[in-house]
Order: C-alpha cells, then structure tokens, then sequence
C-alpha cells in the first residue's frame, strides 16, 4: 500500500512542498527514492545527485528544505559533505542514509553530533532497498515530518483513549506551553526506584545531555532506555552512553538481572521488557511484531516496569516521532508512578512528549537541560 495514503491528511495543511535533494552514488537508491518522493502529494525531489560535492554546489540553487545523505560516496562522501552543507544553509534538515552496519552506525552517530537531524538505516542491497515497505515508509515518514519542524507537531495517529486515574481534587495545576495549556500531574509520593526512557528522533544526542548529569540518580536505581534504532545501532550507542556516563551501559541481555548502577539499552529488533520472579528483577527480550511500527518500543518497556515497580517507577519521554511510551505512560501512572516529557523548545520533534503531555500523564514538562537536575532530586527523595 501505497505512503501516501498515510501522509494523505498532512498534504492539506501544507501551502508548498517539501523540496527535498537526494543525494546517493547509487542509481537505483537515487531513481527510488526520487519516485517515492515526488508520489507524495506534500514534497517533491528538487534534485538527484551522485557525490557531496555537487550537493554542496548545488545547494544554493536548489535550496531544499531536505537533503537525504548517504554516506559513501566519491570524491566527497556524506560526512564530510555535512558541515559544508550546514554552513550555507543552517536551518537545513539533513538525514543521512547508511548501511546496517557498525561503520554505518559509529558514521551516523557521529554525523548527529555534526548537525545532522537524523539518520535512515538503508537495506544491505538493492532488492532488500527496492521490495522493504518498512525501508519506504521510514524514508516518507521522517522528510515529512523533518520538513515541517517549522511547524506545531501532533501525533502521527491518533491512538485509541487512554484511561488515567483523576487527579486528586485541587492537586491539579494548569500550566502554559507554546502549544496548549497542560494539566500537570502531583508527582508520586514513593522514591523512585528505576529511571525508564523512551526515546526517538534526536533521541541519542538527548539522551547524552542527560546521562552525563545524572551519576546520582544511577546510583540509587537502574536505567532502562528505549530508543528507536535497529540492531548494530543500538550497541554502538550503548558503548557510547557507557562513555558519557561514567557507568556500564549495554545491550540487555534475555535473562539478565536489572540492577542499581546499571544502565540497559533495548537492542535493535528486540522489545525488552521486565518481569518479576523469586530472584530478583530480570529483563525479557521479545521478537513479537513491532508497537506503533517500532521494535524495541518504549510502550513495551514503561508498560511492563509499570507491573514491576509500580508508584517506585519514574518515567522521561524524550524527543522523537509519533505516539510510542503514551500508553505505557498511563499503565507507570495508573500504578502510580510519576512521567517526566521533554518540553517543545528542545525536542527535534515534539511529537512522543507532546503526546504523553496532552495525555495529562506527566507531572513535569521541562527542557532538557533541567530533567537531570529534577530527576536527581527525585531518586534524593524530593519531590521536585
């Protein structure tokens, strides 16, 4: 089924497409990716070029809203074309296109660190590249939403009506965001016992911001983190964060002890989840089919900490696309635990937190720079 029967709906609040360069030494990535652009109703191809040096050329001609990068390519390849192509043009969205492997991971890690907005994992050939619906939906769904930062994001579907418990009689407080106003939520009398993180799109540099401030509270309590990133990616990630933090970060492993000090990744492909037995508190990785298109999903995992750890549970949703950790934000909730999102100023796409807000699920909604600072106090036994 065709994209653009999804992105049907966004087309109409648009005045003009988005103009999106695409720029890939392979001729069959390029030819694809060009008739899957210009089907949408809401963006068009403005240029399809084979090496970095022609995009950085071409790129005040053109002027695209959107450049998708590869990586490899000759004489100038994505990496090296990134900066060049910022410093003509800083609000430009760039979304690299690399391989399925840990080269292609360690580039587009540290292609974020440059600049670039995001990153799309390609399919190893080019029949994988040409027949995977996934790889097709992927690629719409970010320029689309890449492209129109400028505008206020909602979720990308309307998920079914969430049932929260009521906030008790005079504990609610209003409070004003650039969007709407949010009903904020007491935090939970218990001290937290875990940290649960969902995250997305721009989700791995946040995810550094906040790690490096939070030595405290992984101390008091283990770290749970779901970020949307298939396999490879999230190992290097991982062992990045590990580095960051000053404490072990890793892939969980099926079976493994979730304990203090420890800081856990969802590995690419796998939903990771907790349970319960005589021993202690173990992580459970499954192969069931993805949660709001995604494999780890954060729904998963705050939904299953939520029946572990009940009112001891604290939850950050952090920047990314779409709808995934509302769900399970309500089951931390309805257990009465507390939710913390990322405020709109400093996500790259408002899209997870703006959810879970508008949810009434979270107790805080706040930039980046101060979810550490709250968090700690809260594993401290304030109640921020």
């Amino acid at each position: 089924m065709s994209t653009a029967v999804a992105g049907a709906s966004a087309a109409t609040a648009v005045d003009q497409p988005i103009r999106v360069m695409v720029v890939d030494d392979a001729i069959v990535a390029r030819r694809l990716l060009t008739r899957w652009i210009d089907a949408e109703p809401d963006m068009m191809a403005a240029a399809c070029l084979c090496t970095g040096r022609e995009a950085v050329e071409q790129l005040t001609r053109v002027d695209p809203d959107v450049v998708v990068l590869d990586v490899d390519m000759p004489e100038l390849d994505g990496i090296a074309a990134l900066p060049l192509l910022l410093k003509k043009k800083r609000d430009l969205v760039v979304i690299m296109a690399s391989t399925l492997t840990r080269r292609g991971a360690e580039v587009s890690l540290r292609a974020l660190s440059l600049g670039a907005t995001d990153y799309i994992p390609k399919p190893e050939s080019s029949f994988e590249t040409m027949t995977s619906a996934a790889f097709h939906r992927e690629v719409i769904e970010k320029i689309r939403n890449l492209g129109r930062l400028r505008r206020p994001l909602a979720c990308q579907r309307t998920p079914a009506p969430i049932k929260v418990p009521a906030l008790p009689q005079g504990e609610g407080q209003k409070r004003q965001t650039e969007t709407a106003a949010l009903s904020l939520r007491p935090f939970a009398l218990s001290v937290p016992r875990v940290l649960l993180i969902g995250s997305s799109t721009g989700g791995p540099q946040a995810l550094t911001t906040l790690l490096e401030k939070l030595p405290a509270a992984i101390d008091h309590g283990p770290v749970l983190i779901a970020q949307h990133m298939p396999p490879t990616f999230t190992t290097v990630l991982a062992e990045h964060l590990s580095r960051v933090a000053g404490r072990g970060a890793h892939e969980g492993e099926d079976g493994e002890p979730v304990l203090a000090g420890g800081i856990y990744v969802a590995p690419g492909g796998r939903h990771m989840r907790v349970v319960q037995d005589r021993d202690g508190v173990r992580i459970v990785l499954g192969t069931d089919p993805p949660i709001n298109f995604c494999k780890p999903a954060v729904d998963a995992l705050f939904s299953s900490a939520a029946t572990v750890w009940g009112a001891a549970s604290l939850a950050v949703v952090l920047t990314g696309m779409g709808c995934d950790g509302t769900r399970g934000a309500a089951d931390i909730v309805a257990a009465g635990g507390s939710v913390i999102a990322q405020d709109e100023a400093t996500s790259v796409v408002w899209g997870m937190p703006r959810s879970a807000a508008q949810a009434g699920l979270c107790s805080a909604v706040l930039p980046l720079g101060r979810i550490a600072d709250t968090v700690n106090r809260l594993f401290s036994g304030d109640r921020a």
